[in-house]
């Protein structure tokens, strides 16, 4: 077999002149570890790659989502995003990601059941929330929520067995809702509505946080679709920081309820879940279109930020904020047309024609229009990273349970390039200088 014909990689050391061959695997990979081989000396550890923020590492395989970011696509378990938006609902899309197919009839209604079944908390949830103060912030009482919850559910610790995983799972879809709605509720000083099973997902949760006192509450029908879809679009997202700290912390072995806390975490943190809320500021202080060309100069001068533009995987259209776009327009024919919706246009606009943004790949992402919706359906914006975590939760779940199964997998254990002291011998205070 003539060279060029083998699927393997020569690396050549200039240093010693030795040569070195590697295999390239599917997808134009090589393994990390086959690098060791490569080395000064006999007895040194071998050869690492240096890779901060893993921009271009690949520590898993995965069959939960694919992304080609430089044509815009995204697929969950190989169905187009724009597909399952337009015809599927949230809870659909979440078999689809946790089992890998689509459910049929029974399978659908059973998890429907199953889910429902664990929708209420345990009232001493109540005691927890009580303990914050009237003005936490709504995503750092969810994630004390979600940790507590693991130890109501000691079981859970068993990760190696599918069948309580998926108990676990289920339990877990099932009351983020009512642990966001909760969270809301102790915030404005509310009292707390407990789940109305006959809803469904989105209208249950929509129920659970707007109703005041007895009278009976009636989503909108489109603002109830509206937020199913936005749910599909941020249910899964590959390998980003959220979902590859569920990796991390599940291939510990800890129960997905400790994992999932520690997800939401990295989602809490301005570049990963605020970026909507930057948005919705960034519109707040241009604050009319007249506004806009001092605002793009001030961009292009590094002197302002372009919030909702770009992303570190999507090289074109980020294809979610095609549908948000579409669905905002929906809302606001219920709700009423936002001001910043004009400018957001506007911003948008010109950032598709302009060569500046263009030759920068600086196209809307998710966040650049959902913003807006979650303002128009009545959500403060301390509760986007809330609203961004409920659907979320079965990515991330999805993530876990398939490292959980990969044989591959062991636990996380990143390697370091020390650049610290030579050894020293230590000196007594009085000695020091």
């Amino acid at each position: 077999m003539s060279d060029e014909s083998k699927n393997t990689l020569t690396i050549r050391d200039n240093r010693t002149g030795r040569e070195y061959e590697v295999e390239v695997l599917d997808g134009d990979v090589i393994r990390a570890t086959d690098l060791r081989q490569i080395k000064v000396n006999d007895d040194d550890f071998g050869m690492m790659s240096y890779d901060p923020a893993f921009k271009n590492t690949a520590s898993t395989t995965s069959a939960v989502t694919y992304i080609d970011g430089a044509n815009g696509i995204l697929e969950y378990r190989g169905y187009p995003i724009e597909q399952l938006a337009e015809r599927s609902s949230f809870l659909e899309v979440a078999y689809l990601l946790l089992k890998g197919e689509l459910p049929n009839k029974g399978e659908y209604d059973q998890f429907v059941r199953d889910v429902t079944f664990h929708t209420y908390v345990h009232e001493n949830m109540t005691d927890l929330l009580d303990a914050f103060r009237y003005d936490a912030h709504s995503m750092g009482t969810m994630i004390s929520s979600v940790a507590a919850l693991s130890t109501f559910y000691p079981e859970a610790k068993d990760v190696r067995d599918p069948e309580n995983r998926w108990i676990q799972i289920n339990r877990l879809v099932a009351k983020m809702p009512t642990l966001a709605a909760f969270a809301y509720r102790h915030h404005r000083g509310l009292p707390l509505v407990y789940p109305e099973n006959e809803l469904s997902y989105a209208a249950n949760f929509l129920n659970m946080l707007f109703r005041i006192g007895v009278k009976e509450y009636k989503p909108n029908p489109v603002l109830e679709r509206a937020l199913d879809v936005l749910f599909i679009l941020h249910a899964d997202h590959e390998q980003n920081c959220s979902a590859t700290t569920m990796r991390v912390i599940g291939s510990a072995e800890a129960d997905p309820y400790s994992a999932l806390a520690g997800a939401m975490a990295a989602l809490y943190g301005p570049l990963h879940g605020g970026a909507n809320e930057a948005v919705l500021r960034m519109l707040h202080r241009i604050g009319h279109v007249d506004n806009i060309p001092a605002f793009i100069k001030g961009v292009k001068n590094r002197e302002e930020r372009l919030m909702g533009f770009g992303h570190r995987v999507y090289k074109s259209y980020d294809p979610r904020a095609a549908i948000i776009k579409r669905t905002a327009e929906e809302v606001f024919e219920v709700t009423g047309r936002n001001p910043l919706l004009d400018i957001a246009l506007e911003l948008e606009r010109i950032a598709l024609e302009e060569e500046f943004f263009v030759s920068r790949n600086l196209y809307p992402n998710v966040d650049f229009y959902s913003g807006l919706i979650y303002q128009a359906l009545g959500f403060p914006v301390e509760m986007f990273p809330v609203l961004f975590a409920i659907p979320r939760t079965v990515g991330w779940l999805a993530q876990w349970q398939e490292m959980l199964e990969d044989d591959e997998q062991k636990i996380a254990r990143p390697r370091q390039v020390f650049t610290g002291r030579e050894r020293r011998d230590f000196i007594a205070m009085e000695d020091r200088g």
